[in-house]
């Protein structure tokens, strides 16, 4: 999945001479927690509610008004991906750097922007839970040819794999999740533990073992 398919579009910005409190009303008005600051609509800073809040408040070292423009207290230089980046690559951006989102610049053209609900919306479509499915995670031996054989047994009981999402697990095992169509999933699990198969969901009833 690349950003351009799960991104904000179009971008609601405001300009470097907009107000503080004007961009609070614009954050306010559209249910927004960042702003893409533009000048001669090349993109120069963002700010966040966070950072209006605090920059307006008596606990700022050097509060601002209102009154008083955006371009004093927005971040600058923004970090922005490409369109065509790997969602991953920005997720593991955002979460290192820890910050909320990040503008997506085709060339110096902003195209759309990028928040950590876009990133979860992302996450439900990667893991097939936005269509009905049941889960099945299982865990693999780290070598080649297991996953083909876990997905073969599958096909030969007819079930159609929605999505698959691996990572490291303990004892040099792969924890493999799937989500299946189909709502036999425990007779399922009990078939694959029969041929071999180490089954970490659904979990096995204790009256089963």
């Amino acid at each position: 999945m690349l950003v351009n398919e799960i991104m904000r579009k179009p971008v609601t910005v405001i300009q470097t001479t907009t107000l503080l409190g004007d961009a609070f009303q614009q954050l306010q008005i559209h249910g927004f927690r960042h702003l893409p600051v533009v000048e001669e609509g090349r993109l120069v800073g963002i700010i966040t509610d966070r950072d209006l809040r605090f920059a307006t408040s008596s606990l700022s070292p050097d509060p601002h008004t209102a009154g008083e423009p955006v371009s004093l207290v927005m971040s600058s230089p923004v970090l922005t991906v490409d369109p065509l980046d790997p969602v991953e690559d920005a997720a593991r951006i955002m979460r290192d750097l820890k910050i909320g989102c990040l503008p997506v610049l085709d060339g110096s053209e902003l195209v759309g922007i990028l928040t950590g609900m876009d990133l979860l919306d992302a996450l439900m479509l990667l893991t097939g839970v936005t269509k009905p499915s049941s889960r099945l995670e299982v865990a693999l031996a780290d070598r080649p040819g297991e996953l083909a054989r876990l997905t073969a047994f599958l096909a030969t009981r007819h079930v159609n794999i929605h999505s698959i999402l691996t990572h490291p697990g303990a004892d040099a095992r792969v924890r493999t999740v799937l989500r299946l169509d189909s709502s036999q999933t425990r007779p399922l699990a009990d078939a694959l533990r029969a041929d071999g198969f180490e089954i970490l969901w659904p979990i096995q009833k204790p009256w089963q073992h």
